[in-house]
């Protein structure tokens, strides 16, 4: 994938594509059963890449690296490298299941607690049918269990995977195992969307995303667990994207 327009800041790559443009890709790799990894990244981590170098490594070396989080296409907008779009994870998801109804492909659905990715997996059986679930796995699991989970997803007959754990677990379990997993033609990482699918929580209303304030909703439905994550990070994603724009002058 090294002719995808990309930009960098803050030693990361982001490939510098429209949703639709991130559709046609995967719809294409399916259909020449040639394995795409999805990632994309946010503020968190991005922050969190500059020390953890096996986070880094799972990412940069994925296929396509989408912005998630607004806060990113600002950055890149400051640092004159401007982006054509967010392409959410949740919506880039949506869209992809929708795809795959379409296209009849199976997907796996891995992560989150068993009755929420058991939810999301009646809800989309409900909205398009029962042949599109491939298989589903809760996201609670050790790393001795890894390789057998890997081999589920392998011989489950999905087209699609997507691993609903946070970072970097999530980046790390698809690049450790990207050798067992090399017959599924599309692998992608979503963070919490089970949890917003199943209604478990709720997404913030689009005006707060377009405004670029999702984070700040979600801190508000969980302000224990996710204070660091997004007051800390942000501060030091605002601190290292004014410090790479001034250096550079």
């Amino acid at each position: 994938m090294q002719h995808l327009p990309k930009i960098n800041i803050l030693n990361t790559t982001i490939h510098n594509l429209s949703m639709k443009e991130t559709l046609a890709l995967v719809s294409n790799a399916i259909s020449e059963k040639k394995q795409l990894h999805h990632v994309v990244v946010n503020a968190g981590k991005i922050v969190a890449m500059q020390k953890d170098e096996a986070l880094r490594k799972s990412v940069i070396e994925s296929d396509i690296i989408n912005a998630d989080g607004q806060a990113v296409v600002w950055a890149a907008k400051i640092l004159g490298k401007p982006l054509k779009e967010r392409v959410a994870g949740i919506d880039l998801m949506e869209n992809l299941v929708e795809l795959a109804h379409q296209q009849n492909h199976k997907i796996f659905l891995l992560g989150a607690k068993e009755e929420v990715v058991l939810k999301v997996s009646e809800i989309y059986q409900e909205t398009y049918n029962t042949n599109i679930i491939a298989g589903y796995r809760n996201g609670y699991f050790t790393k001795e269990d890894e390789p057998q989970i890997a081999q589920q997803i392998a011989t489950s007959g999905a087209q699609m995977l997507f691993v609903a754990i946070t970072s970097p677990i999530k980046e790390n379990f698809l690049y450790n195992h990207r050798e067992l997993l090399k017959d599924v033609p599309f692998v992608m990482g979503v963070g919490g969307s089970f949890d917003v699918i199943s209604g478990l929580t709720k997404r913030a209303p689009v005006w707060m995303q377009n405004a670029g304030l999702e984070w700040f909703y979600r801190f508000l439905q969980e302000p224990q667990r996710m204070w660091k994550r997004y007051l800390v990070g942000n501060s030091t994603f605002i601190w290292l994207v004014l410090k790479e724009k001034f250096s550079k002058q």
